[in-house]
C-alpha cells in the first residue's frame, strides 16, 4: 500500500494534546514544588528515602498490572467493530486479576518495600496503591484516546500532586514516621477517584459485557511484549534509585530521590504528548501512512527534546540552588541532579520512536529495551563500586547510577531512531542544529547568573535561562509546523 501524506488534522491534534498536557505540566511543577519542600524541611531525608524506596516497589507493581494498556488500550479500541466500553473494562478487569497475587505477596512480604527500616504494621496496606495506579492509568488511556487528555491533567497534574502535598503537612501533625505513606496513600485514592468520574461519564457502564477468562487471555498474551517494554523502560528511570538502597543509606536515598523528582519535571513534558501520540500514531497505522508516522515522531520529537533542553539548563546550572531549597542537606546532591537533566535529553528520540515500534516491533522493542536496562545496571554498580574504591563518600558515589542512566538512555535512542527509520522507510530525526545555538546562549547566560547570590539566581536566573532559550530557538529552530504548538486553530 502506498504511503499517504500526513494531514494538517494530525499536527493540530497532537499540538492541542500537547498544549493541554503542557500546562498540566505547570500545573504539577507548582504543586511538586511543597511536597518536596515539606517533605525535605519537615520530615528529613532518612522518612523521604524510606517512603522513597516503597514507592518505587509499589509503582513497579502498579506498572505489571496495567500490563501494558496505557499504550496498548489505543489499539484495542482502534480496531474496526470493536465495543469500546467492553474494550475498556476488559482492559480494567485484566488489572485486577493481575494485581491482585501482587498485593498479596507484598503484603506478606512487606520487607521488600521497606529493606532498610522496620515495620509496624501500617505498612501492610501500602500494595492496595498499586492497583489505583493501575487503574487510573487505564482510564486515563481510554480517556486520551476519545481525545479527552483534560482529565490526565485534572488527575495528574491538580488532584494527585495538591494531594500529596496536603496530606503530607496535614499528616505531619499525626506522625513524622509515616506521614508520608498516608499522603502518597491520599493521593492515589483521590486520583483513581477524579479518572473515574469522567471515564464512566464517557464509556458509561458496560451493558451487556460479559467478563471472558478466554477474552482476557488473550488480551493479556497480546500485551504482554509491550507490558515487559513498559516495565523494562519505567525500570531504567527507577533501577538506579534500587540499586542505589542497595549500597547507600535512606539518607542518601532520600537526597538522590528529591534529584529524580526535579529531574522528572523534563521528563513530564515527554509524556504530556504520550495520551495523543498513541492514538494518532495507531490511527495512521491501521491506515498503512507509515510515512505520516514518521513524520509525526520526528515533529513531537523535536518539540520535545527542545523543552526538556530549556527546563534542563533553568534547572541544572543553578541547581545547587534548587536543591538547596529542599533543605540545606540536599545540596550535595546537585552532581546527579546534572546528570539525571541530561539523561532526560538523551532520552527523547528513543521514548519518541518507541510510540511506533511498540505497534510495529513490539518484540524487538522489548528486546533493545532490557538490553538497555542491563547495560544501566552493570554501569551503575561499577560506578558504585569505582567512586567506593577511590574513597568516595555516598553522595558522590550516588552520581554514579545518575552517569549510568545517562549512556544507557542515550545508546537506547540511537538504536531505536534507527530501528524505527528503517521500518517505516523514511527519515526519523529529532534533532536540529538551531537547538546548539539555543544551548550555547542560555548557557551564557546561565553562567553569569551563577556569580549573583543564590536569592538571585534562583529568581532572576531561571527565567532568564528560559528566556534567552525560548527566544532562540523560536526565531532559529521553529518552523511553521512547529509553531501549531503554540497556535490554537
Amino acid at each position: 500500500m502506498t504511503d499517504k501524506v500526513d494531514t494538517p488534522d494530525d499536527i493540530q491534534a497532537l499540538a492541542k494534546g500537547g498544549r493541554t498536557n503542557v500546562l498540566g505540566f505547570l500545573l504539577r511543577l507548582i504543586a511538586r514544588i511543597p511536597f518536596l519542600f515539606i517533605a525535605g524541611r519537615i520530615y528529613g531525608a532518612d522518612a523521604l528515602g524510606r517512603v522513597a524506596y516503597a514507592m518505587l516497589v509499589v509503582e513497579f507493581a502498579a506498572q505489571v498490572a496495567s500490563m501494558g494498556l496505557r499504550r496498548g488500550l489505543a489499539l484495542q479500541l482502534a480496531h474496526e467493530g470493536a465495543n469500546p466500553a467492553h474494550e475498556a473494562w476488559d482492559g480494567l478487569l485484566l488489572a485486577v486479576v493481575v494485581a491482585a497475587p501482587i498485593t498479596a505477596l507484598l503484603m506478606m512480604f512487606p520487607q521488600a518495600m521497606f529493606p532498610n527500616s522496620p515495620i509496624n504494621g501500617l505498612e501492610l496496606v501500602m500494595p492496595l496503591a498499586a492497583l489505583g495506579i493501575a487503574l487510573t492509568d487505564i482510564m486515563l488511556s481510554a480517556l486520551a484516546y476519545r481525545f479527552d487528555v483534560g482529565a490526565t491533567v485534572r488527575t495528574r497534574a491538580i488532584v494527585e500532586p495538591w494531594a500529596i502535598s496536603i496530606g503530607a503537612f496535614a499528616f505531619s501533625y499525626f506522625s513524622l514516621r509515616d506521614g508520608l505513606l498516608f499522603a502518597y496513600g491520599l493521593s492515589i485514592a483521590a486520583g483513581l477517584v477524579t479518572a473515574f468520574w469522567p471515564f464512566l461519564k464517557s464509556y458509561g457502564l458496560p451493558w451487556g459485557w460479559r467478563p471472558s477468562p478466554r477474552r482476557l487471555i488473550a488480551l493479556g498474551r497480546q500485551n504482554l511484549p509491550l507490558a515487559a517494554a513498559d516495565a523494562t523502560e519505567w525500570g531504567s528511570r527507577r533501577i538506579d534509585l534500587a540499586i542505589l538502597g542497595l549500597f547507600a543509606s535512606p539518607a542518601t536515598v532520600g537526597i538522590y530521590y528529591v534529584a529524580q523528582q526535579v529531574a522528572s519535571l523534563p521528563q513530564k513534558l515527554k509524556s504530556s504528548f504520550d495520551p495523543i501520540l498513541g492514538p494518532v500514531i495507531a490511527r495512521n497505522l491501521e491506515a498503512g501512512n507509515k510515512a505520516a508516522v514518521a513524520k509525526q515522531i520526528s515533529q513531537v520529537g523535536f518539540w520535545i527534546i527542545a523543552a526538556q533542553a530549556g527546563v534542563a539548563l533553568a534547572l541544572g546550572i543553578p541547581g545547587e540552588g534548587v536543591m538547596g531549597l529542599v533543605g540545606p542537606n540536599f545540596v550535595d546532591g546537585n552532581g546527579a541532579l546534572a546528570f539525571l537533566l541530561l539523561a532526560e535529553v538523551a532520552a527523547a528520540a528513543a521514548v519518541v520512536s518507541e510510540a511506533a515500534l511498540i505497534y510495529i516491533a513490539r518484540h524487538r522493542n522489548f528486546l533493545i529495551s532490557g538490553a538497555m536496562l542491563g547495560v544501566q545496571a552493570i554501569l551503575t554498580v561499577a560506578f558504585i563500586l569505582g567512586f567506593k574504591s577511590q574513597g568516595y563518600g555516598e553522595l558522590y558515589q550516588a552520581a554514579g547510577p545518575a552517569i549510568a542512566l545517562t549512556l544507557a538512555l542515550g545508546l537506547g535512542s540511537l538504536i531505536k531512531t534507527r530501528l524505527a527509520a528503517r521500518l517505516l522507510g523514511a527519515s526519523v530525526s529529532v534533532w536540529r542544529w538551531p537547538l546548539t545555538t539555543a544551548v550555547g546562549a542560555a548557557t551564557l547566560v546561565g553562567w553569569i547568573a551563577t556569580k549573583g547570590p543564590e536569592w538571585s539566581e534562583l529568581i532572576f536566573g531561571i527565567p532568564a535561562i528560559l528566556g534567552t532559550y525560548g527566544w532562540v530557538i523560536w526565531k532559529r529552530g521553529f518552523g511553521e509546523e512547529d509553531r501549531a504548538l503554540f497556535r490554537k486553530s
